[in-house]
């Protein structure tokens, strides 16, 4: 499991939540898609039952903890379904959806299983992991920078507003990635983004603080921690 404890700022533990706004930002429950290696990003998957006791399983936890004010989420139906199960636990009305919180589009690749993709659209393959940032995917796909400016500032935009508050956001591999990126620049992303991970952020101003990182221990009693969550993290 990566690791759970995060802390890259030398902001203390200690300081009030008016301070700044704690974002838990959840990866969605896996849908069948996940589980067979198949590539999703802009196509919208529905969770499978797996992904539902995953989701489940994310909303008991945080019920149990400091109480949450809002949720948000994608609106793709694999994540805005989690999102509400999050929403109905958590005693919160209703879901505010972006698409701003979308998965990075993957072009050509969308609807691939991830081990054909090299053979059958190879240029969008090797498109997909370039190191250049402003590399787009053939077939209508984001670059990487793309995705980063339109998610990153999304949830800025969140944090803004709920300043002094506590609130989940529901979204994807991908997303998560640049969140990652964004709060840890110089760090190596470490490991795989489960579903139903917990990865929990603190914004103050412009400032991001990655506190915990892909925190599965709420998974730990559900039967379904041994399961692939997706697998390779392209699948979205």
């Amino acid at each position: 499991m990566a690791d759970s404890n995060i802390a890259n700022s030398n902001s203390s533990d200690d300081d009030t939540l008016s301070d700044y706004a704690e974002l838990i930002v959840v990866r969605h429950g896996e849908t069948a898609w996940n589980a067979d290696g198949r590539i999703q990003g802009h196509l919208d998957v529905e969770l499978n039952d797996v992904g539902r006791q995953q989701a489940a399983a994310v909303a008991d936890r945080l019920s149990k903890e400091k109480a949450i004010s809002a949720v948000y989420s994608s609106d793709l139906k694999r994540a805005f379904e989690t999102a509400s199960i999050i929403a109905n636990r958590c005693g919160v009305a209703e879901v505010i959806t972006d698409p701003d919180l979308r998965e990075r589009h993957l072009g050509d690749l969308q609807g691939l299983l991830l081990k054909e993709a090299v053979d059958l659209k190879p240029d969008a393959y090797v498109a997909s992991s370039s190191s250049r940032t402003d590399q787009e995917i053939p077939g209508g796909g984001e670059s990487f920078e793309q995705l980063y400016r339109r998610c990153t500032s999304s949830l800025q935009k969140i944090g803004m507003k709920h300043r002094g508050e506590r609130v989940a956001v529901v979204t994807h591999g991908g997303v998560l990635r640049a969140f990652h990126r964004r709060s840890a620049p110089a760090e190596k992303l470490p490991g795989k983004i489960l579903n139903a991970s917990v990865n929990k952020f603190h914004l103050a101003g412009e400032e991001w603080i990655l506190k915990t990182w892909s925190d599965i221990s709420h998974l730990n009693e559900t039967g379904y921690l041994a399961t692939a969550f997706g697998g390779d993290n392209t699948s979205g």
